[in-house]
């Protein structure tokens, strides 16, 4: 047999969708990987980059999941829309805590975690031409979300709650088409501010008014300090006309691998999303759904304590860095700090290249503030999930690296 005869071969092209060509790099890639490059040579790293619980489940919740592990059942394709008894929990949950009536049939529908469920959401609701007000400084998952389901963000600060409603009231009378549906979170991630629930009275006059959805991201609802509760988007009269709220359970019942979470509120919109689910997933691994309805049940008190937890780690870090001289509020809720470091190295470079110096030299991670978009320039996150010695240690090594 002849050899064909050398061709030039024409390279073949990739040719990925626009959605995806859409995104900006990974603003926290290079920290990340920096990080791991450490780890894989020994060095000790004290993490407070990411909010990624490092405390246990209850004890009853794990032998409730290896209990139900062992039942054959399990191992099957789970219910689609949740087990019954777990949307039961989600509904007595929020009657119990906030007041709000649920029917568990149509108004609740767990997910794989509240990140899943909230960009499926997107999804079932966004499309081409469409346009969604984001807050800022924005949580990734809240802009490009909305960008792989083809819409359009229009960011706005939230950090100041007052300023934002008005905002959002200029943004819907002079927009046309006018915005399909608006992306709140409160507490806030990365900013951490806070709001009362007259905040969500409005933004339901509001979403009447100019007639868009709202989404309204809870996920740290249950890490509250000094005696702040976050009120709930649902506990306000009408709001389940009007929107849905999404929320998690790693937070405080410690269950982030687990990845359970749920939304809740307008039946329509819960309708859409488990229409889209349907096509995306089989649902979530029954043990785990099985120890959900346990935690939900008979953990009220557990998720208390795990808010304390978080409050004294927040006053060692808050203490810490202001003994330092930088500028702190401390945190009403979440499981965070948001630090503005010292204008001294703002002067000098940019939160991104200071929080590779000090994972560089001081051997801490934390997320820069321009992850989060421009607002968030000039500060940095870090998060509450190593305990109290670590977190000393943590600004003992910060000082040292900037004196």
């Amino acid at each position: 047999m002849q050899n064909e005869p050398n061709t030039p071969q024409t390279p073949f092209q990739v040719n990925v969708a626009d959605r995806v060509k859409r995104l900006p790099p990974y603003l926290f890639g290079k920290i990340n990987a920096l990080k791991y490059a450490k780890r894989r040579a020994g060095i000790d790293v004290i993490d407070l980059g990411m909010g990624n619980p490092t405390d246990m489940p209850e004890p009853y919740v794990i032998e409730k999941l290896r209990e139900a592990a062992l039942d054959e059942k399990s191992h099957r394709y789970a219910m689609a829309n949740g087990l019954p008894n777990l949307r039961r929990e989600v509904a007595n949950r929020y009657r119990r805590l906030h007041g709000v009536d649920l029917d568990p049939e149509t108004e609740v529908l767990p997910g794989l975690g509240s990140k899943e469920v909230f960009s499926h959401m997107c999804l079932a609701l966004l499309g081409p031409g469409d346009t969604a007000i984001v807050p800022a400084p924005s949580f990734p998952i809240h802009v490009y979300s909305v960008a792989l389901a083809s819409g359009n963000v229009i960011s706005l600060d939230c950090t100041d709650p007052s300023k934002f409603l008005s905002a959002i009231a200029t943004v819907s009378e002079h927009l046309y088409p006018r915005p399909k549906v608006l992306i709140v979170n409160y507490p806030h991630n990365p900013s951490t501010t806070v709001v009362e629930r007259d905040f969500f009275v409005e933004i339901v006059q509001l979403a009447r008014r100019y007639g868009f959805m709202v989404i309204h991201d809870f996920a740290y609802g249950d890490v509250c300090f000094d005696g702040y509760q976050a009120p709930s988007f649902l506990s306000v009269p009408g709001a389940k006309q009007v929107g849905v709220e999404t929320t998690t359970m790693s937070k405080g019942y410690n269950m982030a691998g687990w990845r359970l979470g749920y939304c809740a509120g307008n039946a329509e919109m819960v309708r859409a999303l488990a229409t889209i689910k349907g096509y995306y997933d089989y649902g979530i691994f029954q043990a785990v759904q099985v120890a959900g309805i346990v935690a939900l049940r008979d953990g009220d008190e557990a998720v208390k304590r795990q808010a304390l937890e978080y409050q004294s780690r927040r006053d060692v870090l808050v203490d810490g860095l202001r003994r330092m001289g930088w500028e702190v509020t401390p945190p009403k809720a979440s499981m965070f700090v948001w630090a503005r470091y010292p204008e001294h190295w703002r002067a000098k470079m940019g939160s991104i290249e200071f929080s590779m110096k000090l994972l560089e030299e001081a051997e801490v991670a934390v997320s820069p503030g321009r992850g989060f978009g421009e607002l968030g320039e000039g500060y940095l996150r870090l998060a509450l999930v190593e305990n109290e010695q670590r977190l000393r240690q943590a600004v003992r090594n910060i000082a040292r690296c900037l004196a």
